[in-house]
């Protein structure tokens, strides 16, 4: 008895519940698809847009939402981020630089001609702090409205106030600055977020024949370039031949210059020379002069000292003693030896030498 009830007391093991272990699998299958729907899907699918929970905001790009079609304020920066399925819509909008190719632009010219620009390009950036302002005003594809569509309008305005010869060759190069100007002109005032940077515009196409009368024009043009051309290296040259024999003539008339003030120098010299030598030469006569003229002035003045009766009786005596020849006659005696002719002729002298001395005293 005892046993027996030992045995029904003991409890008896519950029977497997299989219903909450196949809720639990289920529960992790539909994890598993939603999340691989939200990954697989493309990004640009609708689909996953309205379905996925978790989305990516890439790189350069902001995202943008709209709920039940109206415009939210929030704005999310790159990586991942949440939102709620099939009620709210997202977009993921440009901010850094980017380039819209505007083709295939037909426009007439003032003249008439219908030319073709196959393709404009138009680098552009919209503002971060615009983007809510931009999208509210002018939706996603702002772009539609002020770069292609104006693109379009702006091309035909300056072909229509220009000819074909100044559209394709003369103010070509001005198109891009143009253009340029005019998208941001009016972004500036419609759109402040839209910055325009820079346009790029190719050649335009023309027609056919147009086209060969510019390609002969340009020879013809060419071929007068080549002819001013050969024009201006003769006219050089002949210049530079100019230049040289200036040069050469002007070298030797410097060389010639050069030679005379090298003669000139030289005839200075030796007439300096010789105007020395004559100054020593005439220094050298004037001490020799000099010196003769003192010689014979004190052999004057010793003479003067000299000449007294005793000293030219004496002479007088000398000279007769002196006289080798002898004289034979009756006359001789009284010529030579007469005593009153010497004594008058003394005294005249005696009589000079005194008027000569008083008149120097």
């Amino acid at each position: 008895m005892d046993a027996q009830q030992q045995r029904s007391e003991t409890p008896q093991p519950r029977p497997p519940n299989h219903c909450g272990d196949f809720s639990a699998i289920l529960t992790v299958l539909l994890s598993f698809i939603a999340i691989v729907a939200m990954i697989v899907i493309p990004s640009s699918s609708s689909l996953k847009n309205g379905l996925s929970i978790l989305h990516q905001v890439p790189e350069g790009h902001v995202g943008v939402y709209w709920r039940g079609g109206a415009l939210l304020n929030a704005i999310t920066a790159p990586g991942f981020h949440l939102k709620l399925p099939l009620i709210t819509h997202y977009e993921p909008v440009q901010v850094t630089l980017q380039t819209d190719q505007v083709r295939d632009i037909p426009c007439g010219t003032k003249g008439g001609v219908m030319i073709n620009f196959e393709k404009i390009e138009v680098v552009n950036r919209l503002h971060k702090d615009y983007v809510y302002d931009t999208l509210l005003n002018y939706g996603v594809q702002y772009d539609n409205t002020w770069i292609y569509d104006k693109i379009h309008h702006e091309i035909n305005q300056f072909c229509s106030s220009h000819s074909l010869q100044q559209v394709y060759i003369d103010v070509f190069d001005q198109i891009d600055e143009k253009m340029k100007d005019a998208l941001q002109g009016d972004c500036t005032r419609y759109a402040p977020g839209i910055e325009i940077l820079s346009v790029r515009v190719t050649k335009p196409t023309i027609p056919e024949s147009i086209r060969r009368n510019f390609e002969q024009m340009e020879e013809e043009r060419t071929k007068v370039l080549i002819a001013v051309e050969k024009q201006r290296v003769v006219e050089k040259e002949a210049e530079t031949n100019k230049k040289m024999a200036i040069s050469e003539a002007e070298k030797l008339a410097n060389v010639s210059k050069i030679l005379m003030e090298q003669k000139l120098m030289e005839k200075d010299s030796a007439r300096k020379q010789e105007e020395i030598e004559n100054h020593m030469y005439m220094a050298r006569e004037k001490s020799l002069a000099d010196a003769d003229f003192y010689r014979l002035t004190r052999e004057s003045e010793a003479n003067k000292l000299k000449l007294t009766p005793q000293f030219l009786e004496l002479k007088f005596i000398e000279a007769i003693a002196d006289n080798t020849k002898i004289f034979f006659g009756e006359k001789i005696p009284n010529m030579v030896l007469d005593q009153r002719l010497l004594g008058n002729f003394l005294q005249q002298v005696s009589r000079n030498l005194s008027k000569e001395r008083k008149s120097e005293t």
